[in-house]
């Protein structure tokens, strides 16, 4: 069997539970793993709460999860990898799991650890495309909102070693950390857009918002144009004219993956994993997550 955790009704992380589920068996070109870490994202605890029903529509019961990293053990007929290999990406079935699929495996290196490996996938492929959508280049100057978090911690340094001026809003708490990543610390809260200013006195050419903390007004007057904001995570963005990036599978960037794997394992990209639990305590990773206690990644290790 395959050790589990699902879900049968939306609530808090107590309906979380450890249970059997079936040993899934690969289709073409996909690959089964032993999983040896799956990262624990914000969107599961928000798909677990009920917040995303009709966005994310479920069928009972749940088994959450997708950014894994393991061992493939089985490989179905074109499959990118072979048994034996260690890969990671976005599983296709059964994250929270001893066992997952995958459709589109990419190869682990082996100085990369496996909590790290599992952590990288959402958040360093959002903060890759979301650079990518915006095109700066080299002497310009971003503002990122929330840069305390995962997404934006990877996307800091991204654009700090492409030559990119960073202005990174963040806690009290995480404001030495990106100075030390190249960025420019300002303290978010009230006149936030104000220290920004200051900061960045010959103007500002476009603003990552990872937050959704309401800031996109601020954001679109900073950038002084609508097209040079984007965000991940505020669902009010057609409201204002701002692009919402990520909803749509299409919109991603999977090939950034091989790349950014290469520059973690070899010290180049820093993925802060704040802990990691056994695959049972799922609970207690989502009771962390709902409280804000972390900062920097969930990992379970079933």
């Amino acid at each position: 069997m395959n050790a589990a955790i699902t879900y049968s009704r939306y609530g808090g992380p107590d309906v979380l539970s450890l249970s059997d589920a079936d040993v899934p068996e690969p289709g073409p070109g996909q690959v089964r793993i032993r999983v040896r870490a799956v990262a624990v994202n914000p969107i599961d605890a928000k798909i677990r709460s009920g917040r995303m029903d009709g966005i994310f529509p479920v069928r009972f019961p749940v088994l959450p999860g997708w950014d894994v990293a393991g061992v493939v053990d089985a490989a179905g007929p074109d499959a990118a990898a072979a048994v034996g290999d260690e890969v990671f990406g976005v599983a296709a079935v059964g994250g929270y799991s001893q066992h997952a699929l995958l459709d589109r495996p990419v190869s682990k290196p082996a100085a990369l650890p496996w909590a790290t490996a599992a952590a990288l996938v959402t958040v360093g492929e959002a903060a890759f495309r979301v650079l990518k959508h915006l095109g700066l280049t080299t002497g310009q100057t971003l503002v990122i909102l929330g840069a305390g978090g995962s997404v934006g911690t990877i996307a800091v340094q991204l654009a700090v070693a492409r030559g990119i001026r960073v202005i990174a809003t963040a806690a009290d708490g995480d404001t030495g950390r990106l100075t030390a990543l190249g960025a420019t610390a300002v303290r978010y809260g009230d006149g936030w857009a104000e220290r920004v200013r200051a900061a960045a006195p010959g103007g500002v050419d476009a603003v990552f918002d990872t937050s959704g903390a309401g800031l996109l007004p601020d954001a679109i007057s900073l950038a002084g144009d609508r097209a040079r904001v984007i965000t991940i995570a505020d669902d009010n963005a057609a409201d204002h004219g701002v692009r919402f990036t990520g909803a749509d599978p299409a919109d991603r960037a999977p090939e950034s993956l091989p790349e950014l794997a290469a520059l973690a394992a070899g010290g180049g990209l820093s993925v802060p994993v704040w802990r990691t639990y056994p695959l049972a305590e799922a609970g207690r990773a989502h009771a962390d997550l709902d409280a804000g206690r972390n900062h920097g990644k969930l990992v379970l290790l079933p």
